[in-house]
């Protein structure tokens, strides 16, 4: 259920007009100051991950694995997309919160389970 909020969330943010997509147009949000949060899909390539997450991490950018670059690209009305800048402290925050939460019942399920 709360993987749908976060896809929906992305598409209202869009909508908005507070999302940038695409690696490279990202990396330029993120080097400008301008990107809050880094929405990198889960099936991104090894050097598309390390570089995202480098940048992410030496400008003080929130960065967060969530979903298929079908689901991110299908959220926000494009094709695929590996990447997914949101612009808007607002957005951010929430998108993190949801994330967050689905990352604790993953972790819950797995220790049940063991």
């Amino acid at each position: 259920m709360t993987k749908e909020k976060v896809l929906q969330l992305l598409g209202l943010a869009t909508r908005a007009r507070m999302t940038i997509s695409g690696e490279e147009m990202s990396v330029s949000e993120v080097r400008k100051g301008k990107a809050k949060l880094v929405i990198l899909s889960e099936d991104a390539s090894d050097n598309t991950s390390k570089k995202l997450h480098d940048k992410c991490k030496s400008n003080g950018v929130e960065i967060r694995v969530f979903g298929s670059r079908y689901e991110l690209g299908h959220a926000i009305g494009k094709e695929e997309r590996v990447v997914i800048a949101i612009t808007d402290s607002g957005f951010a925050k929430k998108l993190i919160s949801l994330i967050e939460e689905i990352n604790r019942g993953r972790a819950d399920d797995q220790n049940s389970s063991t």
